[in-house]
């Protein structure tokens, strides 16, 4: 335990002072390459920091990078599969590609919320007779 109270108070402090950080504007162009390759370390933690923090509080970073695209549709299923008939339909039939249809494997329109939230642009599948 005294490892890590020397490290956050004597340690970092005297790091962070040491660091090569100008006084004006002007003082970022006469730094010279070894005051930038210093200034690297604690940028790339302060990114990491900053990333990890986004991600964990952003919504829709979250949403984008939940993993599984099928959250609903047949989940005890190793291998989600339907088969149509083309003769079964009428003059034209909308099939879902974002997997939250209610009605799988027929669109219901819940891609709208989906695009919403996310930013993307799945619409669905259209097969149409041909006259």
């Amino acid at each position: 335990m005294q490892s890590v109270a020397h490290l956050v108070k004597v340690s970092v402090p005297g790091y962070l002072s040491e660091l090569p950080i100008p006084d004006t504007f002007g003082g970022w162009f006469r730094l010279g390459f070894k005051d930038w390759l210093a200034l690297v370390p604690p940028t790339a933690l302060a990114a990491g920091v900053g990333y990890t923090v986004y991600r964990a509080y952003c919504p829709k970073a979250r949403v984008a990078c939940s993993g599984r695209t099928n959250k609903i549709v047949q989940l005890s299923n190793p291998k989600v599969v339907d088969t149509i008939d083309v003769e079964d339909i009428s003059e034209k039939a909308a099939f879902c590609r974002c997997w939250k249809s209610k009605n799988w494997p027929y669109c219901d329109g819940s891609h709208a919320n989906h695009n919403k939230e996310t930013g993307d642009n799945i619409g669905p599948v259209i097969v149409k007779k041909n006259k």
